[in-house]
């Protein structure tokens, strides 16, 4: 769970040159839809300029022609209906003239926005797809796809809507200020000698608040886990008779709630205290001496001045209260673009150095003084002076130890990692040099753990092959030992998997995954210990439907149980990244060594 501290962390986004430098790369996206982005502005300035006009129009309305001091009665009686209805129809047509140029603003800025968002949107997801295998070794897949999700969000949102308001807000703040002097320099001075700083004061005071809030939502989270964790595992808490330790902790995480939210009880009683008081009231400070100033036989300002004075002070004082708030979803946004953009400008298997010879390949492989480290613990070797051959279509399994590296065996197949030192070879070619698509496309790997993807049936086998038939697939099913249960379910082909295929059972979704390995018809074919997890009637299924898809093929079975590579052509053992024994099953058995022992251990 996210502690209060990292979570406050995470919440600090600071600009620096380097961020900025990197964030400017979403102008590359924007570029193909500048000119839709640049009339979204002009919409934008349109609207904030006829923004002005309705402060100064509502003053003159209100304060009329007069500079003498009246009544409210005289005031409204003062003001003619030539006036009235002059100043309604200039308001009214600009108040049409505002929506007019805020709809475009919007629907221009949301075009453009969107289209730069979906490109970035490509180009990240392309990015990932792309990446080598050990870029997710040391990036958790939660942190990647909060990149293309939520980061993504947090820039449409600036990009549409913050960065222009901003752009608005700034300015009526600045030509607010102008005016103000315009209308009364000295009445200006008094005004931002007190509203703009009682207005910041009120934006800290809120920020404060909202952090002891969050506060309390952390220690929420605390004592929930606690709940539920108790709740969870009440038989370990029976058992252990902890039932008072689980409450006093229960207690202490509620007792620190109480605190946290009496203590934001207090301040925000003050904040409201101060609004009232001190905003408020200077406020009233305000309009007290414009009046005063409006007062007499020669005033200094005119009333229909002064009330416009006061429109311009109310509408600038709510844009100051907006600006921080602003500024810090601006920093957000600039933060989520440095991580997407890092994302982007990655090194992808595209961009490094990788082959791109397109041999035919046949099956035959091997294995010359391979040794291999893994980038993130270079201190530890796993693979060491491995050497074999496998000609084509034999069967070659690998046992030992969890840890002896028979997994990365598979990977470096794959060529998902470059080799610390040493050769693999295809039919003669240096893997090194081979196109990564067209190795892989030769190559079908059954793992341990099949990964389905949430759809139906027929949509996870033709990931095998996304251009078969419906008869290839049928055919496959069939091979796979899977077309009887597929038949059974209600939807056939087209049942859902659920997520990741959570609805099958493991047997049934191992046989899905020799179907889809069967439909891509792969020369060479990697097993990774694909029955060690099912049960009895399960795996004979499942060894059934291996045996056939083997046929023909040059087979890598890392074996988990023994008794399923008794036929393999060669089987090597492994033992700390090293071969310690090889041979064929026979072989092994009479030399009395490490397979045999594994043999014996099995029964």
């Amino acid at each position: 769970m996210m502690g209060p501290k990292k979570r406050k962390n995470e919440e600090k986004v600071k600009i620096t040159k380097e961020s900025i430098q990197r964030a400017k790369g979403i102008f590359t996206y924007l570029k193909p839809y500048r000119t839709t982005y640049f009339i979204g502005w002009i919409f934008l300035v349109l609207s904030t300029s006829a923004g002005f006009a309705f402060p100064y129009l509502m003053g003159q309305l209100l304060g009329g022609e007069s500079t003498e001091p009246m009544s409210m009665q005289d005031s409204i009686s003062n003001i003619n209906l030539t006036n009235i209805n002059t100043v309604a129809f200039i308001l009214f047509m600009l108040f049409i003239g505002q929506a007019v140029f805020s709809y475009f603003r919007v629907v221009l800025f949301t075009n453009a926005t969107e289209n730069a968002l979906r490109d970035m949107k490509n180009d990240a997801f392309h990015k990932l797809v792309y990446m080598p295998m050990d870029f997710f070794n040391s990036n958790k897949v939660g942190e990647l796809t909060n990149r293309i999700s939520n980061d993504i969000t947090q820039i449409q949102e600036t990009l549409r809507t913050t960065v222009a308001e901003f752009f608005r807000q700034v300015v009526i703040v600045v030509g607010g200020i102008i005016l103000l002097f315009y209308f009364s320099w000295k009445l200006a001075l008094i005004m931002l000698s007190t509203v703009p700083v009682m207005a910041i004061i009120a934006v800290v005071f809120g920020k404060f608040i909202k952090k002891l809030s969050k506060q309390a939502q952390d220690h929420a989270a605390v004592s929930n886990s606690v709940l539920e964790e108790a709740l969870m595992g009440i038989s370990n808490v029976k058992s252990f008779t902890n039932e008072v330790f689980m409450f006093n902790k229960f207690q202490h995480s509620t007792q620190e709630i109480r605190n946290l939210n009496v203590k934001s009880g207090l301040w925000r009683g003050a904040f409201i205290s101060f609004i009232i008081f001190c905003l408020f009231g200077a406020i009233v400070f305000i309009i007290w001496q414009g009046l005063l100033m409006t007062q007499g036989a020669n005033p200094e300002l005119a009333k229909g001045d002064f009330f416009s004075f006061v429109m311009y002070t109310i509408m600038m004082g709510a844009s100051v209260g907006t600006l921080p708030d602003m500024y810090a979803n601006i920093q957000k946004a600039i933060g989520a673009t440095e991580h997407l953009m890092i994302i982007i400008n990655e090194k992808s298997e595209k961009d490094s150095h990788f082959g791109k010879e397109k041999p035919a390949i046949s099956g035959v492989v091997s294995f010359e003084n391979v040794a291999f480290k893994y980038p993130q613990r270079p201190d530890a070797t796993v693979l060491k002076d491995v050497s074999f051959a496998a000609n084509k279509n034999e069967t070659i399994a690998f046992v030992g130890q969890s840890g002896a590296g028979k997994s990365t065996l598979a990977s470096l197949l794959l060529n998902y990692y470059h080799l610390t030192s040493g050769k693999i070879s295809f039919d003669g070619v240096n893997v090194e040099d081979i196109d990564l698509t067209h190795l892989r496309s030769h190559i079908a790997i059954v793992p341990q753990e099949v990964i389905l993807f949430a759809g139906t049936i027929r949509e996870n086998i033709l990931f095998g092959n996304p251009d078969a038939s419906d008869e290839q697939i049928i055919e496959a099913a069939k091979q796979a030992n899977a077309y009887d249960f597929i038949s059974s379910f209600p939807g056939g082909f087209d049942t859902q998997v659920g997520d990741r295929g959570i609805q099958l059972s493991g047997g049934q979704k191992q046989r899905i995954a020799i179907a889809r390995a069967i439909l891509k018809n792969p020369t060479i074919l990697i097993l990774d210990e694909a029955t060690s997890a099912l049960d009895n009637e399960s795996e004979r299924l499942v060894q059934d439907a291996l045996d056939k898809l083997m046929e023909g093929r040059t087979s890598f079975v890392i074996a988990h149980r023994l008794s399923t590579i008794r036929n393999a052509d060669k089987i090597f053992v492994l033992s700390e990244g090293k071969i310690v024994e090889n041979g064929n099953h026979e072989e092994l058995i009479a030399r009395r060594g490490i397979y045999s022992g594994l043999v014996e251990l099995q029964g």
